[in-house]
């Protein structure tokens, strides 16, 4: 596997990600995966929050709206992940950093969709219901997202 992740790593279009002086090399896919994360993470939080009863007169259903942003945003981000990560793919793989904020991304999307299943399976009928188990999915969401991008970050140290 590591031969194969090598020869991604050197491949023509990595080598030009990494050695690239342009602005339209790195640092804008970087930047599209940081835009991905503001819109993944952040409208998540929103929902977070409010099923844990932040801001209680905002009514929940209209929140379901955001679901569209979330999943877009995951989808820019896993492109633009996978790119980076073919970038300097065996340091990766090898960081704990990056297997932390992987195992964090993936539980924290398999939370969001369970939080839409459950909060928000009425919303079409502008219902939407909260208990005990939707806010432990809440709260694991937030610790989750927070986590990822922590660990996203530390992956720089490690």
């Amino acid at each position: 596997m590591m031969g194969w992740l090598q020869s991604v790593e050197n491949s023509p279009w990595s080598i030009w990600l990494k050695e690239s002086p342009s602005i339209w090399g790195y640092p804008t896919l970087l930047f599209f995966h940081t835009l991905g994360i503001a819109f993944s993470a952040g409208p998540s939080v929103a929902v977070d929050l409010r099923i844990l009863g932040v801001a209680r007169r905002l009514p929940l259903a209209p929140l379901d709206a955001f679901f569209k942003v979330i999943w877009m945003a995951v989808a820019l981000n896993a492109a633009s992940g996978a790119v980076l990560f073919a970038s300097d793919a065996t340091a990766k793989l090898a960081n704990p950093a990056y297997l932390v904020k992987m195992t964090c991304v993936l539980i924290a999307v398999a939370v969001t969709v369970m939080i839409r299943r459950r909060v928000f399976r009425d919303a079409a009928e502008g219902v939407a219901s909260v208990d005990a188990a939707s806010r432990y999915l809440a709260l694991a969401s937030m610790i989750l997202w927070f986590g990822a991008i922590t660990a996203g970050r530390l992956m720089a140290y490690f």
